[in-house]
């Protein structure tokens, strides 16, 4: 398929609204779903006090449990729809989706006692997120032209 083909089937990402992006841009959209969809998931489980939680007594960064999963729940939400919207190509998703992205690393940096495995998938992700809404639409429009 040729490069013109690609930019008529899915659009350059201007930030005009409802247009489909291309690129590193789809991959930040697609992680930050991917990304919130997880972390609703481990929000919810530590709200209903699973018992698959570590808690430490010692960890400087102690909260309440049900506390942290409103954390988890909320953030993930937000993530889950900023990268929908980044899909569409809206310019504030790219800034919000980064923003959010970052926040939820710090949530996960700290929430790493109670469940590391989760925790370091979910920093992984977001730093991908964070690099990929990083790159820009220069280098998708570049590639494509």
């Amino acid at each position: 398929m040729t490069a013109t083909g690609m930019q008529n089937r899915h659009g350059t990402g201007s930030g005009s609204g409802g247009a489909w992006v291309s690129g590193w841009t789809a991959f930040a959209g697609a992680m930050m779903i991917l990304g919130g969809t997880m972390a609703v998931f481990e929000g919810i489980s530590a709200i209903v006090h699973d018992d698959v939680f570590i808690v430490t007594n010692s960890y400087s960064y102690n909260f309440n449990l049900t506390g942290w999963g409103w954390i988890h729940l909320i953030l993930g939400i937000l993530v889950f729809f900023a990268g929908i919207a980044v899909f569409r190509g809206e310019l504030w998703a790219r800034i919000t989706g980064i923003v959010l992205a970052g926040l939820s690393m710090i949530a996960n940096f700290i929430w790493l006692p109670y469940s590391p495995f989760w925790a370091i998938v979910l920093i992984i992700v977001d730093a991908f997120v964070i690099w990929a809404l990083s790159v820009g639409t220069d280098r998708d429009a570049a590639r494509t032209a």
